[in-house]
C-alpha cells in the first residue's frame, strides 16, 4: 500500500466518523426538539402554556404562534360561553313571557264557550281561537326544547331501562288521537333493555308516532315492534299512511321542513327534527323507508 492509498483510507475513515458524529448530533437535536414540542403541547392541553424562549429560532417562532393561537382559542371559548349564557336567558325569558298569556287565552276561551248567552255563530270563532292558541303553545314549547338541546342547556342522561315500558307509555299518549280516527295501534315487543333517557326518548318516539297517526287515514293500522340485537335495540314504527316521497326522505328531519304533499295537514315541521336530535344525542340513529300510498317505517336504533 502506497502513501496515497493510505491518505485516501484515512480520509474515508475520518469522513465516516464525522458523518456518524453529525448523525448523532442531528438525532440529539431532533429528539430535543420533539421533547420540547411534546412539552409545549402538554402545557397547551393543561392550560399552562407560556413562551419560554425569546430568540430568532424556528422553535421560538413556533412558541409565539402557538401562544397566539391559544389566546385566540381561549377568547373564542369565552365568547361561546357568554353567548350560550345569553341564549339560555333568552329561552328562559321567552318561555316565561309566553306561558301566562297563552294559558290565559285558553282559559278565557273555555269560559266564553261555557256561557249560555253566547250566540251559536260565536262558538266556531271561540273554537278557532282555542285551536290556534294550542298550536302557538305547541310551537313555542317545541322551539324551546329544540334550542335547549342544541345549546346543551338540557342534556340527555341515558341509562339501562325497559323498552317495553317505554313503548307502552308512548302508545298510551297517542291512544286518544288514534281512537278518534279508528286507528289500531298494536305493540309487539318482548321485554328487553336498552340505554336511553326515558323522558326525552318518549318525546322522540311520541313525535314519530303522532306523525304516524296524523298521516294515516281513518281505520288504518299502526304497529310498534322492537327487535333486540347485540349492540342495538331496534324499534320499528310502521303505519299504513300516505307514505313519503323518496326525494323527501332526506329532508324530513330538517327543522321546519314540510313537503308540499302534506300542506293540508296540521304541523310546523319541528317534531322529526327534535326526535333525531334526541336519539342522536344518546348514541342512536333513525332510518326511514316508505312507499307512497302504502305507508312508512321509522326504525329507531337505541344502544344496548
Amino acid at each position: 500500500m502506497d502513501k496515497i492509498d493510505a491518505i485516501f483510507i484515512a480520509c474515508a475513515i475520518i469522513s465516516i466518523i464525522i458523518a456518524i458524529v453529525f448523525v448523532f448530533i442531528y438525532q440529539y437535536k431532533m429528539k430535543s426538539t420533539i421533547n420540547k414540542l411534546n412539552h409545549m403541547l402538554e402545557d397547551a392541553i393543561n392550560g399552562s402554556f407560556s413562551e419560554s424562549t425569546y430568540d430568532e429560532s424556528s422553535l421560538s417562532a413556533l412558541e409565539a404562534k402557538l401562544n397566539r393561537f391559544l389566546s385566540i382559542s381561549l377568547s373564542s371559548e369565552n365568547n361561546l360561553v357568554a353567548e350560550k349564557g345569553r341564549i339560555k336567558a333568552l329561552i328562559s325569558d321567552i318561555s316565561h313571557q309566553t306561558k301566562t298569556p297563552i294559558a290565559n287565552i285558553l282559559l278565557y276561551s273555555q269560559l266564553l264557550i261555557e256561557q249560555e248567552k253566547i250566540p251559536n255563530e260565536c262558538h266556531d270563532i271561540i273554537n278557532q281561537i282555542t285551536g290556534q292558541s294550542e298550536k302557538l303553545n305547541f310551537l313555542i314549547q317545541a322551539l324551546v326544547k329544540t334550542s335547549r338541546l342544541e345549546t346543551g342547556i338540557i342534556s340527555v342522561v341515558p341509562k339501562s331501562d325497559s323498552v317495553l315500558d317505554l313503548l307502552s307509555s308512548v302508545c298510551n299518549e297517542v291512544k286518544k288521537k288514534a281512537e278518534e280516527k279508528n286507528i289500531t295501534v298494536q305493540i309487539t315487543c318482548e321485554d328487553s333493555f336498552a340505554v336511553f333517557d326515558k323522558k326525552w326518548t318518549e318525546e322522540a318516539l311520541y313525535n314519530i308516532l303522532d306523525n304516524a297517526v296524523k298521516y294515516t287515514p281513518n281505520g288504518g293500522n299502526i304497529s310498534v315492534a322492537c327487535i333486540s340485537y347485540e349492540m342495538f335495540c331496534r324499534i320499528d314504527i310502521v303505519d299504513s299512511g300516505i307514505g313519503i316521497a323518496e326525494q323527501d326522505i332526506t329532508s324530513i328531519f330538517k327543522r321546519f321542513y314540510r313537503s308540499i304533499e302534506v300542506n293540508q295537514y296540521e304541523g310546523v315541521g319541528i317534531g322529526l327534527f327534535l326526535a333525531r336530535e334526541i336519539i342522536t344525542a344518546q348514541g342512536g340513529y333513525i332510518k326511514v323507508s316508505s312507499t307512497i300510498g302504502k305507508g312508512s317505517t321509522f326504525s329507531v336504533f337505541l344502544p344496548k
